[in-house]
């Protein structure tokens, strides 16, 4: 992938302007290249900031506060020197290509945090939960990417892999002495350990169904007939006029997204055109463009007028929706209630009953609510996990029809392809093109 025998920079900071802005340098040759950066003669202490001026091979460049992480106590396990200076860009891109004339080279997106895998600081599941902290933006999602960073599923993945050594160690042993007969592990205590571990792995995909809805967010489609107060429900749950409120039927003809958080959950609202029978061209695009949303969203908000009874255009859509999870509010709840049933009454207008209808969005996922932080949110965790479930299941559907009149080979081919994929999610045989991928998704600078 890259070498690491290199010295890389780059900054650490976010585009734009601000108070501060940070360099960092990593690799062999970090704490020497920062040496002819800096104008004090005073040693860089190690974690101990340094007071100092930036020049570049003519002319000073800023002030800065230095310092300096000797290997292996860095972020990356290898030296490394942090420049804070002034957050203007011409002075961080200045620095960067002082360093570079120096001897560095600029850092690939991720390769700081690649260094601190390939040096064992953090393990693989840890370095895609940084990815995640730093694209969170809600804070449950800040809190599940800060829990395995923490190592919550890799101590989860440590535990299933410790009793799925421990089952191969035995059977191989069984293997290594056919002629005297030995059996290492007998068939019901080989069926009662695989029950555990396929235990383990439905409570971690389980989880994983749950954790990606923290991850990825979820789609919440407003359909409804044209002028029930559909963009002004989605403008109030969205906080700002993104979308067009008039009192023309049809006027929203395109759909507009909006992302928001709800209940710590990201949720993308699609407003949509209303969804009636129409000759006009355009509004017709809209309205299957409605339909299509509909049929994809994780959740669809049927919105009706509540002041008025239901009439054939709203029963159409509920019975077309009845399939889907759905909350049906009954929009314009302070003029009057002209509507009976069990549908929640809302103002989209003053913003009364919205609380209770962001609790109602939460309820309908049901099993998939979220309360607690799940330990699996990554898809490609989520589908190693699921191949390893697989593997274990064939092995104990395998001996629970023949005993150990199995031969071990057999069961251990399936355990030992679980054992793989738990060491692919942990990194310990993760091809390098996966590798790749992971990190290529990273900030430069992280």
């Amino acid at each position: 992938m890259f070498s690491t025998a290199d010295t890389i920079v780059a900054i650490a900071t976010p585009p734009g302007r601000g108070g501060i802005g940070v360099v960092r340098l990593s690799g062999p040759e970090a704490h020497a290249i920062a040496r002819t950066l800096v104008t004090t003669d005073a040693p860089l202490e190690p974690r101990h900031a340094t007071f100092t001026k930036i020049r570049s091979a003519t002319r000073l460049l800023d002030h800065a506060v230095v310092t300096l992480f000797p290997a292996p106590r860095s972020y990356t396990g290898d030296d490394v020197v942090e420049l804070s200076t002034h957050g203007s860009p011409v002075v961080l891109q200045a620095i960067v290509a002082a360093a570079v004339a120096n001897g560095a080279r600029l850092a690939e997106p991720g390769e700081f945090t690649l260094r601190a895998f390939l040096n064992d600081r953090l393990d693989l599941p840890q370095a895609e939960a940084v990815a995640d902290l730093i694209e969170a933006v809600t804070p449950l999602q800040a809190r599940t990417a800060f829990d395995q960073l923490e190592g919550t599923l890799t101590d989860r993945i440590v535990e299933i892999d410790a009793a799925l050594f421990d089952l191969i160690a035995r059977l191989e042993a069984s293997v290594d002495f056919p002629e005297e007969g030995y059996h290492f592990v007998e068939p019901s205590a080989l069926l009662d350990a695989l029950d555990g571990l396929l235990r383990a792995t439905s409570s971690l995909l389980a989880e994983g169904r749950r954790g990606r809805l923290i991850r990825e967010g979820l789609h919440v489609a407003i359909v409804g007939k044209p002028n029930v107060g559909k963009s002004s429900l989605f403008n109030a749950l969205a906080g700002s006029e993104r979308a067009i409120v008039t009192a023309v039927p049809g006027t929203t003809r395109d759909l507009v997204t909006e992302t928001v958080d709800i209940k710590g959950l990201r949720v993308t609202l699609v407003d949509s055109a209303g969804i009636r029978a129409t000759d006009d061209p355009v509004e017709s695009i809209g309205v299957v463009l409605a339909r299509k949303a509909m049929e994809v969203a994780d959740v669809v908000l049927v919105v009706v007028d509540g002041s008025l009874p239901l009439d054939d255009a709203d029963a159409a859509i509920l019975r077309e929706t009845c399939q889907r999870r759905r909350v049906v509010v009954a929009n314009k709840s302070d003029i009057a209630r002209g509507l009976s049933g069990s549908y929640l009454p809302i103002s989209a207008r003053s913003g009364a009953g919205l609380d209770v209808l962001r609790d109602a969005i939460e309820r309908t996922l049901d099993d998939d609510a979220v309360s607690e932080s799940p330990a699996i949110t990554n898809l490609r965790h989520l589908s190693l996990v699921e191949r390893a479930d697989q593997a274990l299941a064939r092995a104990r559907n395998a001996i629970a029809e023949r005993g150990m009149s199995l031969s071990e080979e057999f069961v251990l081919a399936d355990l030992q392809a679980a054992r793989e994929s738990f060491e692919e999610i942990s990194g310990r045989r993760a091809p390098e093109d996966v590798l790749a991928h992971i990190f290529s998704r990273f900030c430069i600078g992280k």
